[in-house]
């Protein structure tokens, strides 16, 4: 019997043993088999550990970016194992089953351990990728999530197999493919790198911004702090400093771009808070809550809008504060927030997509369509309304067998190759 009926008839047998309908599985293992038809990111309330919601966010996003799907993520309680008699991949196999997508990658954290099965990559190709992931990954459930979605989705680019492996049979990848393999990795990796790199500008240049919200806060102190201050000045005082706290604790937990938002937004509404409590302490209204100035946010709440045009850009109205609508009336140019970028200093709005949502946070307040509309035409503006690849960022180890974790192990079989399902490989696991 030839090689490929036989691969046909194990890719059959294989099938109706994984896509068969199954008695019931176990709370957990329906739970998240249910979700993920709807979402292809499931992160249980009960997992420990755990990823955010906006690191589940970015996650879906990375699976998108990267060409890896169809991919389902379940970061479930390492207790769904015991309802496969302490069998983390028996679980994910039953997971599987229960989405019922055959080319689909399916990766399990449940607890501390991570099982991984493709119907479309290669055999031993997610074995492969999830421990090295977990080497990687410093012990870091999300950093390790991101790490498997960007090889498989290298793997995915690569016809199913990691750029450098064998093809089933043993036939090794030369000339032009192997070539083109390594190409496309080479490739990823420097965009991730590159990304990092304008994302820690980005934070720096926000560095910037929560260092004068602070020297402005040190500088109203004294008043704030003197007797029989007006009540409603100390509120605002206060509300300010509330604020530029939790600014600054988005800031040091900030990973990607997406994490900037909120920064930018706590810093505009302490901003407000400081121009309210300065007003109060002078014995004068509170300026009405507008928009931050567009042209420097550090400049504080607008007082009017006005009509702008950029350079070699259309006409548009934007916000500003009253010194820098004046320059504008007598023909001048406003005194924009330049930040440093590639090595010159230009101004935000000029800045590389990685900073779009540190300075969308500004605006953010304000209805989630200002932002982009003041930008259109510009760097940032043309980041805001493309699908971003950022979000995607993570920080930068494990091995075993199934009972283990992070490392070893498969589904009981694998796709083989043959009919419409090409390879495949359901094992793959280990500790973290």
């Amino acid at each position: 019997m030839g090689r490929p009926i036989v691969m046909r008839l194990l890719l059959a047998l294989v099938l109706l043993l994984v896509l068969a309908p199954a008695a019931r599985a176990g709370e957990l293992i329906d739970r998240a088999a249910s979700q993920l038809q709807q979402d292809n990111v499931y992160v249980d309330p009960d997992a420990d550990p755990t990823i955010t919601d906006d690191e589940a966010d970015a996650l879906r996003a990375r699976i998108a970016s990267e060409g890896a799907g169809p991919m389902y993520v379940a970061v479930m309680p390492g207790e769904i194992a015991n309802e496969t008699g302490g069998s983390a991949r028996a679980a994910m196999a039953q997971i599987a089953r229960g989405v019922g997508d055959p080319q689909g990658t399916y990766v399990l954290a449940a607890g501390r351990s991570i099982r991984g099965g493709s119907g479309s990559l290669e055999e031993g190709v997610t074995n492969e990728i999830i421990d090295g992931a977990i080497e990687d990954g410093g012990g870091d459930l999300d950093t390790i999530l991101l790490d498997v979605t960007d090889q498989v989705g290298e793997a995915q680019a690569n016809g199913g197999s990691l750029p450098g492996s064998s093809f089933p049979g043993g036939l090794v990848i030369l000339g032009l493919l192997g070539a083109g393999g390594a190409a496309i990795a080479i490739s990823r990796r420097n965009r991730r790198r590159r990304e990092d790199a304008e994302f820690q500008q980005a934070k720096t240049n926000a560095r910037d911004d929560l260092v004068a919200l602070g020297d402005d806060i040190r500088a109203l102190d004294l008043d704030a702090s003197m007797p029989g201050v007006d009540p409603d000045a100390r509120a605002d005082y206060d509300h300010a400093v509330a604020r530029y706290t939790e600014a600054d604790d988005q800031w040091e937990r900030a990973r990607r771009p997406q994490d900037l938002a909120p920064v930018g937004e706590a810093l505009e509404e302490g901003r407000w808070a400081m121009a309210s409590a300065k007003a109060r302490f002078a014995g004068e209204a509170p300026p009405e809550r507008r928009p931050p100035c567009f042209f420097d946010p550090r400049h504080g709440p607008s007082t009017r809008d006005v009509e702008w045009s950029p350079p070699y850009g259309q006409p548009r109205t934007v916000p500003a504060c009253e010194a820098d609508a004046l320059r504008l009336e007598e023909g001048l140019d406003p005194e924009a927030r330049e930040v440093e970028w590639n090595g010159r200093r230009v101004p935000y709005w000029q800045a590389g997509p990685a900073y779009a949502p540190f300075a969308g946070g500004f605006f953010g307040g304000f209805g989630g369509g200002l932002f982009p509309g003041l930008l259109v035409g510009s760097l940032l503006g043309s980041a805001w309304s493309a699908p971003m690849a950022y979000g995607d960022y993570g920080d930068g180890g494990g091995g075993g067998g199934d009972g283990g974790d992070f490392g070893g192990g498969g589904w009981g079989g694998d796709f083989g190759g043959g009919g419409d399902f090409g390879g495949g490989d359901f094992g793959g696991g280990g500790d973290f």
